[in-house]
């Protein structure tokens, strides 16, 4: 099968339920049923940032591949980076369905799935049994459990078991789904938490960069805190934004008022305007990630020249399926080219100078 029959039998599994629609949708991906695009990038694509090269800036975001079963197939779909996870220390089933809907009047998706996952010894395991070269660059998106957490304790032993295998470390403290998550990004308990991960870091063989997954919902006085308890903790970069709590009164879906956290087009204004303040503050400290609401070239792109180095999509590639890909990349190179960027990196702040 290619990417383009797969994306074509996209609509006959929006007549399932949306979890038991994105269970066998990563079945078929594990198998190789998606295919593999052939083609190669356009070099206008090519960039480099938290001291590694990517053949293209388009990454698909956590929560997609929680326990790393689809990894391979889905960084041969043509993605410049992909993060499965995010990935707990134990397992946990996560909370009662239903907890995923479809919000397709307003392209968006609204989840309140509790970090559902088989733990991380399963999760490293599968990292584990890949094999390198990768086609992409490989993120590992952790976070804590609902139950028995300690954080201080849990991200750094986190960390300690997916370094060996995986390129750059995520630290989830933004998902709006596990109570008190959240609260972690204040100044004091997440400079506990990114200090806890230093000293793990600085002992491990080998020291992935360590990024930190933000809310878009974070309050505007929060934000200068936060960029500077990570750039003074040694983290390498923010991922702007996770979904938001925030209901735009647009929404026409019958599901807009389900509890969880949105994603897709509407978090597409408020992660970008997150974005460009973020880059403003961080001063060229940290390389950042720009995820929400992406679903073309011309959204990628907004998104670097807001500030990011790199993007991330994950509910239109679960509208659109595989063909989105060289789509969005096609779309891309041909608005660097026309504004006269020779490279992704030329264009990153182009918009927040």
């Amino acid at each position: 099968m290619t990417p383009a029959l797969a994306s074509a039998l996209m609509p006959l599994m929006r007549g399932m339920d949306p979890e038991r629609a994105h269970r066998l949708a990563l079945k078929a991906l594990a198998f190789g049923l998606a295919g593999a695009v052939s083609s190669t990038d356009d070099p206008v694509l090519a960039t480099s940032a938290l001291g590694l090269d990517f053949r293209n800036p388009l990454g698909l975001a956590a929560g997609f591949d929680k326990d790393a079963v689809a990894v391979g197939p889905l960084m041969r779909l043509g993605f410049g980076l992909v993060e499965p996870g995010t990935s707990t220390p134990r397992p946990q089933a996560g909370n009662p369905q239903p907890r995923l809907f479809r919000l397709p009047e307003d392209a968006a998706v609204i989840n309140r799935m509790g970090m559902n996952n088989e733990g991380v010894q399963a999760f490293a395991s599968r990292l584990a049994a890949l094999k390198r070269p990768f086609p992409a660059v490989l993120g590992a998106n952790i976070g804590i459990n609902k139950e028995g957490a300690e954080p201080e304790r849990d991200y750094p032993a986190l960390y300690a078991a997916v370094a060996p295998f995986a390129d750059y470390v995520t630290i989830n403290v933004s998902s709006p789904n596990t109570p008190g998550l959240r609260d972690l990004q204040g100044e004091a308990k997440l400079a506990a938490i990114l200090a806890a991960v230093a000293v793990t870091r600085g002992a491990a063989p080998r020291q992935p960069p360590v990024l930190v997954k933000i809310a878009p919902d974070l309050a505007d006085d929060a934000v200068p805190a936060l960029v500077e308890t990570c750039v003074q903790n040694g983290v390498a970069g923010l991922i702007v934004s996770n979904t938001t709590i925030a209901r735009p009164a647009s929404l026409k879906s019958t599901h807009k008022a389900e509890t969880g956290g949105l994603s897709g087009q509407p978090l597409f204004a408020p992660s970008t305007a997150l974005l460009k303040r973020v880059y403003g503050l961080s001063a060229g400290r940290l390389t950042l990630i720009g995820c929400g609401g992406i679903s073309n070239g011309a959204q990628a792109y907004a998104k670097i020249r807001a500030g990011a180095s790199l993007v991330q999509i994950y509910a239109a590639f679960a509208y659109a399926g595989p063909v989105l890909v060289p789509r969005i990349k096609q779309e891309l190179a041909a608005l660097l080219k026309r504004d006269g960027f020779a490279h992704v990196h030329d264009a990153v702040g182009a918009d927040a100078r």
